[in-house]
């Protein structure tokens, strides 16, 4: 049910650097037809610093772990790709469904290749609103029984930030910022809350994930936030008005649940003229560069 791309495969079995990308970015969080040119941007990334990619997605009732261009054409272009956490991989598989994994399937099966480092743009988390809803991204506890190494820029500026890092707390996820003392906060390069650890190389982090194994902890996984340069950061004060709109909309028109993600992100690619778009392919690729950086690191 599990088949290994070539590349990644002689990789993983010589013990080289690999990075798993997500695909839920190329299915449902960019707009087609750019969405492809991205996935292979972000490969081609990896590759430049020194690692394989290995980007994970459900193609008819097979987990493919390292697609090949056909195989990537078909989650960027295909209408019947599911949206797929961990909890609906069994029963995709079983139908034979082609489905894009979400950063909690795709850390669950990062690990089971053996993969260690994955990039990703933000996590999911705690939703708005969850005192009333208990809405919660199941990609945190995900990362509190998966033992990978997750490079983002921090959670979806969209989400309840400080209730979301308070539950990363509570679930033993480690978090550190790369060369800042603040969490990213996506968009924008600071979410207004610090960070409990700072990390300013890949050899920094790579020394602790060997750490994290030693003390019998490399069960959870560790969280890098990589920010991006204020130079690059959506512009505060717009994200803020987009934000205020985007919720509004999502309250009156009833959307909920798994679908909010998705309709909060389209309101601030369209409602911020692009920029949001570009601001999101920026922090994904850094991303992509800094996890292979760090997997180089750790072969070493």
């Amino acid at each position: 049910m599990i088949e290994l791309g070539a590349e990644v495969a002689e990789a993983l079995a010589a013990g080289s650097p690999v990075v798993a990308l997500e695909s839920t970015l190329i299915a449902h969080g960019l707009p087609r037809p750019g969405n492809a040119g991205v996935a292979r941007e972000l490969e081609q990334a990896v590759r430049d610093h020194g690692a394989t990619p290995a980007t994970i997605a459900l193609l008819d009732g097979v987990v493919r772990i390292g697609l090949d261009d056909a195989a990537l054409e078909a989650i960027a272009t295909r209408d019947d790709v599911a949206k797929c956490s961990a909890r609906d991989l069994p029963i995709a598989v079983a139908r034979g469904a082609t489905g894009a994994t979400t950063v909690a399937a795709t850390a669950h099966l990062a690990a089971q290749a053996g993969i260690a480092l994955f990039a990703t743009g933000g996590l999911g988390g705690v939703h708005r609103g969850a005192r009333d809803t208990w809405d919660e991204s199941a990609d945190l506890v995900a990362l509190s029984r998966t033992g990978v190494c997750i490079v983002c820029a921090g959670v979806k500026s969209i989400l309840d930030v400080p209730a979301t890092l308070e539950r990363l707390e509570s679930l033993g996820v480690g978090v550190a910022g790369y060369g800042t003392d603040r969490f990213p906060g996506f968009y924008l390069t600071d979410s207004g809350h610090p960070v409990p650890w700072r990390v300013d190389t890949p050899e920094q982090v790579a020394a602790a994930l060997r750490a994290r194994a030693e003390l019998g902890l490399a069960g959870t996984a560790l969280v890098i936030g990589n920010p991006l340069p204020e130079s690059e950061q959506l512009d505060p004060g717009l994200h803020a008005r987009v934000l205020a709109e985007a919720l509004a909309a999502a309250e009156r028109e009833g959307v909920r649940g798994r679908d909010i993600t998705p309709f909060l992100l389209a309101r601030f690619h369209a409602e911020s003229a692009g920029e949001s778009l570009r601001a999101n392919v920026r922090l994904v690729l850094r991303n992509a560069q800094l996890a292979a950086r760090i997997a180089v690191a750790a072969a070493a």
